[in-house]
């Protein structure tokens, strides 16, 4: 349950997360130097605008025109005329900085991350003194809180300050350090070349959102004093420092609210806790994360490396040939999303909630077509489901732009959203009205997916009033576009076009295209909406003229295929591949996370799917490689998996370019795709409860994947859908024991692989044993269910 080192961090790869879903914070470690790096949810740079594009609908028969007769170059360049802006970029607030006046001269050094309590800790000794540093984020207090101790009386001194890379002036404010300042008003994506990448407004007229942070020192013992540098402390023996921070948004409206004052806001939330005791901030904090962090426990072995093996050696000398080291990589992703993720916040973008760089890798933007989607696969799965809430609120908020964009930019209802988006809510393709290439910068199918997880949560939680009031009308706006987006083609078939496998393009003699139509993800994630909607429908009782004409559609869509390698398609025709080992396994969607294509329901597809991803190989990047471990988790190959786990878990360090080449994790165990992204994270998690437990074949899996490596184990907390808590347990690979919660009445139905009892408070289930070996029993709201072997 802990990432330990024995060295203070040097890269930022090496510090080590707190957050509390809208505060994060890495901690570095220092010894005379202490570098506290710190981030607020809402601070993006620019603001609301309008990205709809009228030439689209104009340009689109003629894309469509030039697909059918093969002009795909053509094709390509149309595109382009499709396009938007570029979305706006996730920002850096700045940094604590603590100078110690006790030098860098230490010895018996140690950094940890405590997973379970959710605090990180510094300890080093300087002559006779210990020190120590705590670092959290409480969400309850909604305060960074840092205590330093001193084992000597008298011996701590340090100074304390704000900083920030953004235009910032800092003040001493009722006797509270603070900064405040503005955001740029655009940011050019970090791939993009500009002479000035990123503009300010006018300080009178600028329209982007203002911050504010605030810091207040106490210390026991000593002399303080405060000042336009910051805090100083000179003789005390302990010290608490509180950090709050807030913008000028509005969650409401979506856009800088200019009568919100985020000062004031800052100063409300520390002036609760200042003067409050230090220890009952802390119980308070590790109450609430522990509430949800000790939901889920996982034994998948022994672990073979010394206990207080630093955690960059151990994963270099280890990787995933150490159990303990994979169960902390599961735990590591549930803390980083309750960490990122928590009621009333932004959802987890493309670095969760930590960055430091003004122009972050790919803005740390919300990318649909994978990254925010993967942020959430352990939400349900792992018993986070709260967690879940912010992607939720986000969508409700996309919706509303991407109504626009689908009628702008295609004069069709509902609504889209397509490859990235940002706190604005940006719906409309990206590319800068040209700039992008169509193969990363236009796809429509954003909305579609995000569609799936108000699904799956319902699936989960049996939640009628959520399917209702949220999750219904949100797909059904998405169904709807889809359903205008849909043409048909001279067979009778529906077909999409412009349509892309994202990132990944086809080759005709030897020439690279993006655009053709009905990439297998984009029938894939349609076929998917369609079945989500039909039967939220019919559990409500509702819709029922709308609900035939889905099914009317989803039975015409064009039919997935087979191609000469006996692979599933990845395009409409049998194109060759730009890279046969691409990241991206789009096509697979179907697989997992969906659930279009199983082994009983479309065997030669299945077959095929598998062939395509056995083609792509075992490398990737950090999520590419997570993706994998589920989709190998859905093909029931759990020795296949653990290699991709294997691969995971390769040190990957930033002062070693060669170890570049893709994939792996830093020394704080974030995934680098390289560059961090915090999706290969999100993805392991998901991918080892899937190799456990699977549910989306109607019927809960136990044990479906289970590899060789972790003969003997248990877990307890994961969630099944249909309403079902899950413990399980094993020894020598047969399940030995297992318990079922059941959230509702309904008819539970089990795939064990082996002949076991039903028990329910020591008696016997009436129980049906299907002819595929499937068991099936009713089972009560509110009663557990023991299953044991025969």
């Amino acid at each position: 349950m802990k990432l330990q080192y024995s060295l203070p961090a040097v890269y930022w790869t090496e510090a080590l997360p707190v957050g509390n879903g809208r505060l994060g914070a890495m901690v570095f470690g220092g010894v005379e130097c202490e570098r506290i790096q710190l981030n607020e949810d809402t601070l993006w740079s620019g603001y609301p605008k309008d990205g709809t594009n009228p030439r689209a609908i104009q340009v689109l028969p003629e894309v469509r025109k030039q697909i059918e007769e093969g002009n795909y170059a053509e094709a390509d360049r149309l595109c382009k005329e499709m396009m938007g802006p570029y979305t706006q970029s996730y920002l850096p607030f700045g940094d604590l900085r603590l100078v110690m006046e006790h030098g860098d001269v230490y010895r018996d050094y140690r950094r940890q991350l405590d997973l379970e309590r959710g605090l990180s800790l510094v300890e080093y000794s300087i002559g006779d003194v210990r020190y120590s540093r705590e670092v959290f984020a409480s969400f309850p207090d909604q305060v960074i809180a840092i205590r330093l101790r001193s084992s000597k009386q008298g011996s701590l001194s340090f100074h304390a300050r704000l900083d920030s890379p953004l235009r910032f002036r800092s003040e001493v404010s009722e006797g509270d350090f603070v900064i405040e300042g503005i955001a740029p008003e655009h940011v050019w994506p970090n791939y993009y070349p500009s002479d000035n990448p990123i503009q300010y407004g006018d300080a009178e007229e600028q329209k982007s959102l203002k911050f504010h942070g605030r810091l207040y020192v106490a210390c026991e013992g000593g002399k303080l004093s405060v000042d336009h540098d910051g805090y100083h402390v000179t003789g005390a023996t302990n010290a608490t420092l509180l950090f709050s921070a807030a913008t000028n948004y509005d969650g409401k409206s979506g856009a800088p609210d200019k009568e919100r004052n985020p000062g004031a806001f800052a100063k409300s939330v520390l002036d609760k806790v200042k003067d409050g005791d230090y220890g009952r901030l802390r119980d308070k904090h590790a109450a609430d994360h522990g509430l949800l962090f000790n939901r889920v426990t996982l034994k998948l072995g022994e672990s073979i490396a010394p206990p207080d093996m630093p955690t960059d050696k151990r994963i270099a000398q280890f990787g995933a040939s150490d159990p303990g080291l994979v169960e902390l990589l599961f735990h590591y992703g549930r803390y980083l999303m309750i960490a990122s993720s928590r009621p009333g916040t932004q959802p987890a973008n493309l670095q969760g909630i930590w960055n430091d760089q003004t122009r972050a890798p790919w803005s740390s933007n919300y990318t649909l077509n994978i990254n925010a989607e993967m942020n959430y696969w352990p939400a349900e799965t792992c018993n986070l489901a709260e967690c879940h809430g912010p992607l939720f609120d986000y969508i409700e908020r996309l919706a509303l732009s991407g109504s626009q964009t689908a009628a702008v930019n295609y004069g069709a209802e509902g609504w889209v959203a397509h490859h990235n988006s940002d706190i604005w809510a940006h719906s409309a393709p990206v590319g800068d009205y040209g700039d992008g290439d169509p193969v990363w910068a236009y796809w429509p199918m954003g909305g579609v997916w995000l569609a799936q997880h108000l699904w799956e949560h319902f699936a989960f939680a049996q939640n009628r009033v959520f399917l209702r009031d949220k999750a219904y009308p949100l797909m059904k706006g998405a169904a709807m576009f889809c359903l205008d987006w849909l043409y048909e083609d001279d067979q009778g078939y529906l077909q999409t076009a412009p349509s892309t496998s994202p990132e990944h393009k086809f080759v005709i003699d030897g020439k690279h295209y993006a655009v053709s139509r009905s990439a297998t993800m984009d029938i894939s994630l349609i076929w998917d909406l369609f079945t989500n909607c039909i039967e939220a429908s019919e559990i409500l009782g509702t819709d029922e003229a709308f609900r035939s004409k889905l099914a009317d559609a989803r039975a015409k869509l064009q039919p997935l295929q087979i191609g000469k390698h006996g692979q599933l398609q990845e395009w409409y025709k049998d194109f060759e591949d730009e890279d046969v080992h691409h990241r991206h396994v789009s096509h697979l969607f179907g697989v997992y996370p969906g659930r279009q294509l199983t082994e009983t329901e479309t065997p030669r597809l299945f077959v095929a799917a598998r062939k395509s991803l056995e083609i792509r190989g075992d490398g990737g990047t950090g999520w590419s490689l997570g993706w994998k471990v589920g989709l190998w988790a859905r093909f029931k190959d759990g020795n296949r998996a653990h290699r991709l786990l294997s691969n995971l878990l390769t040190l990957v360090k930033e002062d070693e370019p060669g170890n570049h080449a893709g994939g792996g994790v830093y020394a704080n165990l974030f995934d680098a795709h390289p560059p961090f992204q915090i999706d290969g994270n999100f993805a392991a998690t998901a991918g080892i409860a899937e190799l456990l437990v699977q549910s989306h074949q109607g019927e809960i899996q136990l044990l479906p994947a289970l590899p060789d490596a972790w003969n003997s184990g248990y877990i307890k907390g994961l969630r099944g859908r249909g309403g079902f808590g899950i413990d399980l347990a094993w020894e020598n690979g047969e399940l030995t024991h297992a318990e079922i919660r059941s959230s509702i009445t309904r008819t539970c139905r089990i795939q064990v692989g082996r002949p076991v009892r039903i028990l329910e408070n020591n008696q016997p289930v009436l129980t049906n044993l299907t002819a595929s070996g499937r068991y099936e029993f009713e089972a009560v709201e509110g009663k557990s269910y023991t299953i044991i072997p025969e």
